[in-house]
């Protein structure tokens, strides 16, 4: 994700102490506190429609702040879709649902070029790619050449259309959605692909209490409510600017790139015998991953600095689509979740 290169400027400086030049925490708490309100206003207005997922109205809120994007796996009827659109109204951002087919082509999600006859010129016709909010439903039914066109628009931030480029709206959400169940007539999407993805994020079943809330909200006879704008996309792009300032100490930085090489070489931290579990380790991009979501996360909590329970609280969702497991693992039915469970009870917290 272009995002989350380092190189990338960042416009909200942080708070510096001016005698000493180190950052002031104190100030830069305040700040972060004053501008995060609207976070705790955009949950209380999807919990209107969205009833429990909590973790997944947050990860939503963490793809958006820290500019990634957001893989969701779970079973149909889970409010995927709800939860997306909520989202774009409290933003008052347009959104856009591609259901991805077999017979689906990239123009179809990025755009084409249509003749006109009155003028005799070639003008462009845009898909829906371009909104704020895009859900791809089911995109691993879509053969690899659509799923790759969403992907580098999702990189680029960009599209090109018969040879000239087009940016795509900021900001710029895609989720896309993945039902584990149903394998038949699905093209899996490549490692490489996936690992495009900020955050992949397992959704389960609710609660008995929560499904009885749902099945009363749904049955009521004016329906469900329609969440309200309570922030403007402008808030969102400054939100992002400051959740790059959040303070990250060395301490926190050296405990990410611990937990990715754990990944790579478990022997390190006394798990050899995971080596014969997983295939490939984390990529550096899981490591940027892992601290400018940690920061969102700190974000969300009105904190101006990041602590490891930051770090912990988004490492399974950043990291499980970014090892592979060998298939002595699936032999035992060991997923990637379980490897990264026991990696984070042994890699040392500081």
């Amino acid at each position: 994700m272009d995002s989350l290169h380092p190189s990338e400027p960042t416009t909200a400086p942080v708070v510096e102490n001016q005698t000493t030049g180190a950052p002031d925490i104190q100030a830069l708490n305040a700040r972060i506190a004053e501008k995060s309100r609207f976070v705790d206003a955009v949950r209380a207005e999807m919990g209107r429609t969205i009833v429990g997922q909590a973790d997944m109205v947050d990860r939503l809120l963490i793809g958006l702040l820290a500019n990634g994007h957001v893989l969701l796996e779970g079973v149909p009827g889970l409010a995927k879709t709800l939860a997306i659109k909520s989202l774009s109204d409290t933003v008052a951002g347009d959104f856009s649902r591609v259901q991805f087919t077999p017979d689906l082509l990239p123009a179809d999600v990025v755009g084409t070029l249509v003749y006109n006859q009155q003028s005799q010129q070639f003008t462009v016709k845009k898909g829906p790619i371009f909104a704020n909010f895009v859900l791809a439903d089911e995109i691993n039914r879509a053969p690899a050449k659509v799923q790759s066109a969403l992907l580098e628009a999702m990189q680029e931030r960009q599209v090109t259309i018969g040879g000239e480029s087009h940016s795509l709206p900021q900001p710029f959400l895609v989720l896309a959605t993945q039902n584990p169940v149903e394998q038949e007539g699905t093209y899996p999407l490549p490692e490489a692909q996936v690992d495009r993805f900020l955050l992949k994020v397992v959704i389960g079943y609710p609660t008995k209490e929560e499904e009885r809330a749902i099945v009363r909200a749904n049955l009521q006879q004016e329906g469900l409510p329609k969440p309200q704008q309570v922030v403007t996309q402008q808030d969102i792009l400054e939100a992002r600017d400051l959740v790059r300032s959040i303070y990250m100490d060395e301490k926190v930085e050296r405990y990410i790139v611990d937990l990715v090489f754990a990944t790579r070489n478990p022997e390190d931290c006394g798990l050899g015998h995971l080596k014969n579990l997983i295939s490939f380790g984390a990529s550096p991009r899981a490591s940027i991953g892992l601290g400018i979501a940690s920061k969102a996360h700190a974000f969300l909590k009105h904190r101006g600095f990041v602590t490891p329970e930051d770090v912990r609280a988004v490492a399974m969702d950043v990291m499980r689509h970014r090892i592979g497991t060998t298939f002595e693992a699936e032999a035992e039915n060991i997923t990637s979740a379980q490897i990264l469970t026991e990696l984070m009870d042994h890699v040392e917290v500081p």
